[in-house]
């Protein structure tokens, strides 16, 4: 693939929601897969798994814990991204070697791992003409998604996104100008002349987004909002929403044993 293909492939991303009815063969779930797999590790100790779901009975049960979006059971095939230290604390009891990765920093490192992993599928699954929608669902409710796919301690789900052919061609989104994204040498804090500059653009398409659809704009209405920043912040991500996540999250942490934080702990 050429660099000019490359740059197609990165900038012309969407999210695609509605597919074809269509599967997805297994050579080319292998392809993509194998793409995933060439992705940098810490240590080159790939502590992640990735969960394939093609079952239909099973991608009903994980409907609900995916918040009900249709494209859980309507799309041909579910990729869940998991930190995994399973797989390598067995090994280092085969070997004689210390035991451990079950703390905090060994699901940070499982969960970046896991992270590149799926853009690297991503990108070569946009590449072979397969659309994709990220879920934040699978970390927010991961545990009720992990006792779905059968969890074994030392492993969460993390990242996990549909795949299939596209049924759609929705437009482009915008995103915020590189000026404000990258910083040189040291971070630069932002004035707020720095802030209106960077956020003009996604308070005028993004408010033009959501008041386009009705049931969006009905909500929006009842609710008295004024601006995108409202949206995100008392309809959309509320802060009772992610103390309730977060909550979920490190409790899970702690039943699938990533939470031995203290020296002393056995």
């Amino acid at each position: 693939m050429s660099a000019l293909e490359f740059n197609d492939v990165i900038h012309g991303h969407t999210s695609i929601r509605e597919y074809e009815d269509r599967e997805v063969s297994q050579e080319m779930l292998d392809q993509i897969l194998e793409a995933g797999i060439r992705a940098s590790s810490s240590g080159n100790m790939q502590s992640y798994s990735i969960i394939v779901t093609r079952d239909k009975e099973l991608k009903k049960k994980l409907y609900t814990p995916h918040m009900e979006q249709s494209m859980v059971v309507d799309a041909p095939v579910l990729l869940t991204f998991c930190a995994d230290f399973n797989r390598m604390r067995k090994w280092l009891e085969l070997n004689d070697a210390p035991v451990h990765f079950d703390n905090f920093m060994s699901f940070m490192i499982g969960a970046i791992d896991a992270t590149l992993a799926a853009q690297n599928v991503a990108l070569a699954a946009e590449n072979a003409g397969l659309g994709i929608c990220y879920m934040g669902s699978t970390l927010a409710n991961c545990d009720q998604i992990g006792e779905r796919l059968n969890l074994p301690p030392n492993v969460v789900p993390v990242v996990g996104y549909s795949l299939g052919y596209p049924a759609e061609a929705p437009a482009l989104r915008d995103r915020l100008p590189m000026s404000g994204l990258v910083h040189y040498e040291q971070y630069q804090d932002y004035s707020e002349e720095d802030i209106q500059a960077i956020y003009k653009e996604r308070n005028e398409k993004g408010w033009q987004r959501y008041m386009s659809v009705p049931r969006l704009k009905e909500m929006i209405e009842e609710l008295g909002l004024k601006n995108l920043a409202q949206v995100y912040t008392i309809a959309k991500y509320t802060k009772e929403s992610h103390l309730e996540f977060s909550q979920t999250v490190l409790n899970y942490l702690e039943k699938q044993n990533f939470m031995k934080n203290d020296a002393d702990s056995n």
